[in-house]
């Protein structure tokens, strides 16, 4: 059979993959005699194992590994994986609950919204999973299809995903009775989370204002043309709830203390009390990168014993070794609870070296910098002094300077003699 009468039959049986078997190119793939070798031995080998009975998690925990071994490799090509573990972070602090709506603008492999789907079954079961909604918009066609294909293989069939530039053209519009009120915009969700192409060159205002629901969007202010990353906070931010909208971003730590145009919109949201934590990284945790990167967590409703507060949580000395990818960190489960834990603490408390709650003024104070490092010093580890050893030790090296003099002496009066 053809590879093209394949795919249409495949595309047939399978109509929620129709995007996948419409944007891989299984004819180019095949004109290769090492692909066509490839494809003949994956064929077979599925074919000789009965999947019906394998769990939708194990599955998908396979489909993950393949996407993160193959990650390096991506990232050279520019495309952006997120470890899990960051994931897993963010994920618990904004905590996504059954009924509630889970949106990622910038959705690359759908791992944001599967990790929340599993968060919620984890907490809730099959019952509170079945209503939580998720959606998403991603810019890359292939990986739109790869995304797809992530969420099918992990049987999630709830997810609402589309193909599109978010910061231009958003694909999901405010409901019908809101566009009856004359304010048309984007739609609203209860958690907003991603983890956008850092540094995104291109979006100046020139550019942002050639898209929909501008005005609506970048109030805050306009990006220069070199980083759009504090475009993708302000989208992030108008798409989320105004009653209970969280918004959980991972950045560039470089948006936290940049000035110019990216300082004024820093200074709006701050002004705007919506910002409740900031978490820096460690580094070499990505793939494409060995910055450091930060999570960014807003809140449009902060509790308010949170009010004018900002939690800033350094944790850049909180990884491990990557198991699998030589020169790489990763955050073990321990790191992930302290990080979450010190999120969750209430009331919020300051840990010497690793976590600080500063005041509204003092941000104010260092000119809306909100450089972790600036707030929370790591901690240096002190190391431990055996006095006695190193009394026997100082005592040893005087008994030999003493020895050193005499001889120094002994070899002066012979000169004095000569």
């Amino acid at each position: 059979m053809k590879p093209v009468t394949c795919e249409a039959c495949l595309s047939e049986k399978n109509p929620e993959l129709k995007d996948v078997f419409e944007n891989v190119d299984f004819v180019q793939f095949t004109t290769s005699r090492e692909n066509v070798e490839i494809l003949r031995q994956l064929v077979e080998l599925f074919s000789a194992k009965p999947l019906h009975h394998v769990s939708p998690d194990i599955l998908g925990d396979a489909y993950e590994w393949i996407l993160r071994y193959f990650a390096p490799q991506k990232a050279k090509e520019g495309e952006v994986y997120t470890p899990r573990e960051v994931i897993k972070v963010i994920v618990e602090m904004l905590d996504p609950k059954p009924g509630e709506s889970v949106y990622d603008p910038a959705l690359g492999s759908s791992g944001m919204l599967i990790s929340s789907y599993q968060h919620v079954k984890d907490e809730k079961g099959e019952t509170g999973v079945d209503k939580l909604f998720l959606f998403g918009q991603e810019a890359n066609h292939k990986t739109l299809a790869l995304s797809e294909m992530n969420l099918y293989i992990h049987d999630i069939r709830n997810a609402k995903i589309v193909l599109g530039d978010t910061l231009l053209y958003p694909k999901f519009k405010a409901c019908p009775e809101r566009k009856r009120r004359n304010t048309e915009g984007v739609k609203t969700f209860d958690v907003v989370i991603a983890n956008p192409p850092w540094n995104q060159d291109g979006y100046d205002e020139e550019v942002l204002k050639k898209g929909e629901f501008w005005r609506e969007r970048f109030h805050y202010g306009f990006t220069p043309r070199q980083s759009a990353d504090w475009a993708w906070i302000e989208h992030m931010l108008a798409s989320a709830d105004e009653n209970r909208g969280r918004v959980g971003v991972v950045i560039d730590n470089g948006c936290l203390f940049r000035g110019g145009k990216e300082k004024a919109i820093r200074t709006s949201v701050i002004n705007n009390n919506l910002i409740e934590s900031v978490i820096l990284l460690p580094e070499k945790l990505f793939y494409n990168t060995g910055a450091p990167g930060a999570i960014i967590i807003l809140n449009k409703n902060k509790h308010k014993k949170r009010n004018d507060k900002v939690l800033f949580i350094n944790a850049s000395a909180e990884y491990e070794q990557h198991p699998e990818v030589r020169k790489l960190n990763r955050l073990g489960d321990v790191h992930i609870k302290k990080i979450v834990g010190a999120y969750r603490n209430t009331p919020l408390q300051d840990v010497e070296g690793f976590s600080r709650v500063v005041e509204m003024e003092q941000i104010k104070e260092n000119d809306y910098n909100l450089n972790v490092t600036l707030y929370v010093f790591p901690e240096e580890e002190m190391e431990e002094i055996d006095v006695a050893k190193e009394w026997e030790e100082s005592k040893r090296i005087e008994r030999e300077l003493l020895v050193v003099e005499k001889k120094i002496e002994g070899y002066l009066e012979e000169l004095k003699g000569g």
